[in-house]
């Protein structure tokens, strides 16, 4: 993706343990520009608006349960629209590009920013970027107008097409810079927003006026710092059907067990709340919380004891899960997508064969397992209702910051308030359930299965979070200036 130098991050420090990590804006490499009047205060769908724009100097805090004694910790840039704006209506010439895998509310993103656009700052000049980042130097691009857009928020998957890989910062910087465009939107997960960030270090260096703003998209919610990224309600709703079917087959036959694959690389969120909301689910896997087949309190000898109790039951897999325990030959040995994934293997099959291998053996107990992977399914319906709301907050706060001038940032609520955060800070980490938290004890609580640790591991999982929360506090700064979490409610568990 590019050798550049990353720019120093924008670190302003306040009063009691007060930290802004800023995002980049223009006049920091393009001194003396001019500015204009918003628009929109001649809007009348805006001009009523009392208060409609954001004060210049409004944060976000990262946290919001602290401790009284503890420092104000990490805030970001509060999104939305500024009194002035860094670009003229008719200069502005927007691209909109979709990397990485599916997900539902892709084409909400690519609607509200076309609309937005169009309607709020009188933009005419947007364009689609074909096929993901290749398309920038090897495909054609798609005009977009408002009524090319005007019911895509109803249909899956996402019109511009969409790739993983083909990421060569010089040929898309060329492009951008060829096509005169100033304005680039880009959706995608962690390696799309790393490629973004790249392009935006060159997009610097040669000292173009071109704003780049990143919109987070991830199906397993694994995007740090950001509530929760969109298309997240939508996969839960529909993992919903899959549970559903997979109990209705349970509890119709004999010893009957449904399991059920659900998405989720790193992250179990899917799963977790899939199967909280579902309440017919006995057992959810997770990659987080590690788990074992054979011998007492494994998952052989629970899901016998819960045929003996029920005659059925239900168990959630997330696709991370269990990948320790599959046999080495089974192993993709490291293989990667085009995107850097890590190749998994197929723990749905394995686990299924697994499962009937075991009670094949015991000739007193026969069971009947129906496997079922909806993972293609929830990955290409359209948005819900909620996510489709979702989709068009990020959109206009990521034209807002645009038109404001802002750049080399992504777009997100913070507890409940949309804020611009630089790149760092979203593809240094990512997002997991934390199984220490309070929201996992309320999934064993309601499947009433084992957790399948050890004293010795729950013992060392609860000292490296309190060793994480106590480097926080001695030495506070760009990157760890935060505040104590005393409940749940950490940056890894916020919905």
């Amino acid at each position: 993706m590019g050798s550049f130098a990353i720019s120093d991050p924008k670190i302003v420090h306040g009063e009691a343990g007060y930290v802004l990590e800023d995002v980049p804006h223009l006049t920091d490499y393009i001194p003396d520009l001019p500015t204009y009047l918003n628009p929109l205060q001649n809007n009348p769908a805006y001009s009523v608006v009392k208060q409609y724009f954001v004060n210049t100097d409004d944060t976000v805090a990262q946290k919001i349960v602290v401790h009284k004694s503890s420092p104000r910790g990490t805030h970001f840039r509060r999104a939305g629209p500024r009194q002035k704006v860094y670009f003229e209506s008719d200069e502005v010439h927007a691209c909109i590009v979709t990397c990485g895998g599916l997900c539902p509310g892709l084409n909400t993103v690519i609607r509200e920013l076309v609309c937005g656009l169009h309607h709020m700052y009188g933009v005419r000049r947007i364009l689609g970027i074909d096929g993901g980042y290749r398309g920038f130097y090897a495909r054609n691009t798609i005009p977009l107008t408002p009524k090319v857009v005007s019911d895509i928020h109803k249909r899956g998957g996402t019109i511009l097409g969409t790739s993983r890989g083909g990421h060569d910062t010089s040929k898309i910087v060329d492009s951008i810079q060829d096509r005169g465009i100033n304005q680039v939107y880009i959706l995608g997960g962690d390696g799309t927003q790393k490629g973004a960030s790249v392009i935006f270090e060159e997009i610097r260096r040669r000292g173009l006026k071109v704003v780049v703003a990143g919109i987070p998209k991830t199906i397993d919610n694994d995007i740090a710092v950001i509530d929760k990224s969109f298309g997240f309600d939508t996969a839960v709703e529909e993992a919903q059907r899959a549970i559903n079917a997979a109990h209705v087959e349970a509890e119709s036959i004999e010893n009957g067990v449904g399991l059920v694959k659900l998405m989720g690389r790193y992250s179990g969120f899917i799963a977790m709340y899939a199967t909280l909301a579902s309440r017919d689910v006995d057992c959810c896997l997770i990659p987080e919380s590690p788990f074992y087949l054979e011998g007492k309190g494994g998952l052989f000898d629970y899901i016998e004891k819960r045929l003996k109790e029920n005659g059925h039951m239900v168990i959630v897999v997330a696709e991370g899960a269990g990948q320790d325990l599959i046999d080495e030959s089974m192993r993709s040995m490291g293989n990667q997508d085009a995107s850097g994934n890590k190749q998994l293997n197929d723990v749905g099959h394995w686990l299924s064969d697994k499962i009937k291998e075991h009670f094949t053996k015991k000739q007193k107990m026969v069971i009947n397992l129906k496997y079922i992977d909806p993972t293609y399914m929830i990955r290409a319906i359209p948005s819900n209702a909620s996510d489709n709301v979702y989709c068009t907050l990020l959109a206009h706060s990521a034209i807002h910051g645009a038109m404001a001038g802002y750049t080399g940032f992504t777009v997100g609520p913070v507890n409940g308030r949309h804020a611009y955060i630089p790149f760092c800070c979203v593809t240094e980490a990512q997002n997991k359930v934390v199984i220490t938290d309070r929201m996992w004890a309320r999934l064993l609580a309601s499947t009433n299965q084992p957790s399948f640790l050890s004293s010795k591991d729950l013992a060392e999982e609860k000292k490296l979070n309190e060793e994480s929360h106590t480097q926080l506090l001695e030495g506070y700064g760009a990157k760890d200036a935060e505040t104590v979490v005393t409940d749940e409610n950490t940056v890894y568990n916020k919905l």
